[in-house]
């Protein structure tokens, strides 16, 4: 099995509010129907999620000489595993992330290091 990394983009980070933002003004009933769409695509996608994983927030670029905060469209992440490329993109098929306006997502396979 294979592990990929996908990546949550939403356009409207860049300019909208922040995912802790929208988080604070969900009302409970939107935020218990929006976890309601993800919990289903756990269950239907079962032991290919490795990491559920999380809204992301507050982005920092880092060189090596210096830190400052950035925006970027980069909202959330998963962690999943799959046979091939293919079948992870069809895991991807309905997912709930697609429904917010300027959805995106990015699907990287992740490369075992020699020896690690």
């Amino acid at each position: 099995m294979k592990k990929f990394l996908v990546l949550y983009q939403s356009e409207g980070a860049l300019n909208g509010p922040s995912v802790s933002e929208m988080f604070a003004r969900a009302t409970p009933e939107q935020l218990k129907a929006g976890l309601g769409v993800w919990r289903a695509w756990q269950e239907k996608s079962g032991s290919a999620i490795v990491d559920l994983g999380t809204p992301l927030d507050h982005s920092t670029t880092v060189t090596r000489d210096a830190s400052s905060p950035s925006k970027n469209t980069i909202t959330g992440y998963s962690v999943l595993q799959a046979d091939s490329l293919k079948d992870a993109l069809a895991l991807m098929k309905g997912h709930p992330h697609f429904f917010m306006p300027g959805a995106s997502a990015q699907v990287l396979e992740c490369v075992p290091l020699p020896g690690m």
